[in-house]
């Protein structure tokens, strides 16, 4: 079993906590199912959102709906504040154990947000 990285991001209609949960859940819900990964196999998730985002943090929201285990690592950091970037912005950083090479890996980037990575973005 390797550990690798899976990258992830998705953009949020408005700032509100509950809106946050369920913007959250999406790339994360997305991250485990294309990878073939339940809950157990993430090892950290670093999350950041854009400045505009106060209303609540996404390690929260992980945490509330239940996606991330009770010993799971999470960690929130803002992004800089730089200007023209895409508004209200959820990116992931997780960190999984998993079987799968490097190039098989399904980075999550919904909506909006593939713009952030089509390099990666599936």
């Amino acid at each position: 079993m390797a550990v690798r990285a899976v990258r992830g991001a998705v953009q949020l209609e408005r700032d509100e906590p509950g809106h946050m949960d369920e913007r959250v859940a999406l790339p994360l819900s997305a991250v485990l199912e294309r990878n073939r990964l339940g809950a157990d196999d993430l090892i950290s998730i670093r999350f950041t959102a854009t400045p505009d985002l106060r209303s609540d943090v996404p390690a929260a929201a992980a945490r509330g709906i239940g996606i991330v285990s009770d010993d799971g690592s999470l960690i929130c950091a803002r992004e800089p504040d730089i200007a023209g970037a895409m508004p209200r912005v959820v990116r992931i950083l997780a960190h999984i154990e998993s079987d799968l090479p490097r190039s098989e890996i399904a980075h999550v980037y919904l909506g909006a947000a593939a713009a952030l990575r089509k390099d990666i973005a599936q």
